[in-house]
């Protein structure tokens, strides 16, 4: 039985890392992955070993905590000390290194393993994790889908009822080709064909929470969430004069890059779940409230459908070259 090893920070993996483990994967029989953590992380080295777990389960993921000099040039003792720490995290020797870096030769040396290179010049997958950190967005075509969520970029549509929230999250989606998260609230309601009772509220936020989470690795750079747990709350005081303390969490769990705030100055349109027909600007200024006190960012969508449409695509944009 073969035995392999890959080493990296994998920070974050991506497909790249990809093409290294499957080819370590095809040619050995059992393959270890080491995730390192290093001093000064920008992403915890447990997130990357739940990730490299998901992505390669048939893998044993291990999780190196102890931090580990990065350069020979930081101790004579370099490779010394790096043998030692594989010896004692290994649960058997590997028979082969696979590595797409220069290191990947000495370090299979000092382990008694044979190194077996794999796309060192990058023609394969002509990415680094390095690239990916400084922009995630621009080379997002080279993220698995387990770790798009992480970089992923989120823009909550919020308001009163009746202000074109449904409508402008689907055409926002369309506009960036990305895919949006429906609004629960109306789909739970329609289905049960009933007012909604206290007790529906935290399925609703949790309804709400899931289908984000959900979604999140199908989403191109962005994901447009029609409403969010933050609305529950607001609709739960309103409807019932309080809130459960169980939706608190999920509040906090579901931030945003932005919020577009929609105005109610646009007509009404009744049905079956609506209820404030006379009130929507008091519901906008709640909303407006608890935005600012849980310190979340926000811009004012308000006018005629073409100028809400201009603002939005405008604080999008924005939000998006900030993040570059």
């Amino acid at each position: 039985m073969s035995i392999g090893l890959v080493l990296g920070k994998f920070m974050p993996p991506h497909n790249g890392h990809v093409h290294l483990v499957s080819f370590a994967q095809h040619y050995v029989d059992t393959l270890y992955i080491i995730v390192e953590k290093i001093a000064n992380e920008s992403i915890p080295s447990e997130l990357r070993c739940e990730w490299m777990k998901k992505m390669f389960p048939a893998c044993r993921v291990l999780h190196l905590q102890t931090i580990q000099p990065q350069d020979p040039s930081e101790t004579p003792d370099f490779w010394t000390i790096w043998k030692n720490c594989l010896d004692s995290v290994l649960p058997e020797k590997p028979d082969y290194l696979f590595a797409s870096e220069a290191y990947g030769l000495p370090l299979a040396t000092i382990v008694g393993a044979q190194f077996i290179p794999v796309d060192p010049q990058r023609v394969a997958c002509p990415i680094s994790a390095t690239k990916i950190r400084e922009n995630a967005t621009e080379h997002w075509e080279y993220l698995p889908a387990v770790v798009r969520p992480y970089f992923l970029k989120k823009v909550c549509i919020f308001g009163p009822e009746s202000s074109g929230k449904s409508t402008l999250t689907k055409n926002l989606a369309n506009h960036y080709r990305t895919i949006w998260v429906p609004e629960y609230a109306r789909s739970y309601l329609e289905l049960h064909k009933r007012d909604p009772t206290e007790q529906d509220m935290l399925i609703i936020a949790k309804g709400q929470s899931c289908s984000e989470r959900s979604l999140s690795e199908q989403a191109n750079r962005v994901i447009f969430a029609d409403t969010d747990p933050l609305s529950t709350r607001i609709w739960s005081e309103w409807l019932f004069g309080q809130c459960s303390s169980e939706i608190l969490p999920l509040i906090d769990d579901h931030e945003y890059d932005l919020y577009l705030l929609l105005s109610p100055d646009t007509p009404w349109h009744q049905d079956d779940i609506r209820y404030f027909p006379t009130e929507r600007w008091q519901f906008h200024k709640d909303c407006r409230q608890q935005l600012e006190a849980y310190g979340r960012q926000y811009v004012s969508i308000s006018g005629p459908w073409k100028e809400r449409w201009q603002q939005a695509i405008n604080a999008i944009d924005a939000m998006l070259s900030a993040n570059k």
